[in-house]
């Protein structure tokens, strides 16, 4: 009994002498990735492609709606078999239209998300290798869900990582 007595003493102080201090932070995820630089000029890039896009379809849109008056002008002057076989050529026309332009937006959405998940990886990996340099056992992201619900102002790395990141960024000229 004495035996396991001193064996459970050892063991105790083994476990408490073990004990390393842990250096723990968090960063607002929010902030970190809204403010980042790369994401203001990836937002800023897509805006100009949305705008350009957009452009587009109303210039499209807008030369249908012509050719649509016209033909609606033409068609009283025709034979009733002749107007509906361009009626259905026109329909067809603007079904062809209408999936170029579904198609295209959904092509810019895709491009746009990917670009999005590729950010926040960097930004991800980027906090991780800030962490391992900086000797931190955690850094904790806080959210609108509230995975940090409340954090020492002074272990807040959210400022600190965000420079660092905008000062490794290299804007693409």
């Amino acid at each position: 009994m004495k035996n396991i007595f001193v064996i459970f003493l050892l063991f105790l102080t083994a476990v408490s002498c073990n004990t390393e201090t842990q250096k723990i932070g968090f960063v607002n995820n929010k902030d970190l990735v809204n403010d980042y630089q790369e994401k203001i000029d990836i937002e800023a890039e897509f805006k100009t492609k949305i705008e350009a896009f957009e452009k587009r379809t109303d210039s499209i849109g807008q030369a249908f709606q012509q050719e649509a008056q016209a033909f609606q002008l033409k068609a009283q002057s025709m034979k009733q078999d002749q107007a509906q076989a361009e009626y259905q050529a026109l329909g067809q026309k603007q079904q062809m239209l209408q999936q170029r332009i579904q198609l295209e937006e959904s092509k810019i959405q895709e491009e746009s998300q990917q670009t999005i998940d590729t950010l926040i990886k960097k930004v991800r990996d980027y906090v991780k290798d800030y962490g391992k340099k900086n000797g931190y056992t955690y850094i904790l992201g806080s959210n609108e869900a509230g995975s940090v619900m409340y954090g020492d102002e002074k272990n807040d790395l959210t400022k600190e990582i965000l420079d660092a990141l905008n000062a490794d960024y290299k804007k693409p000229e």
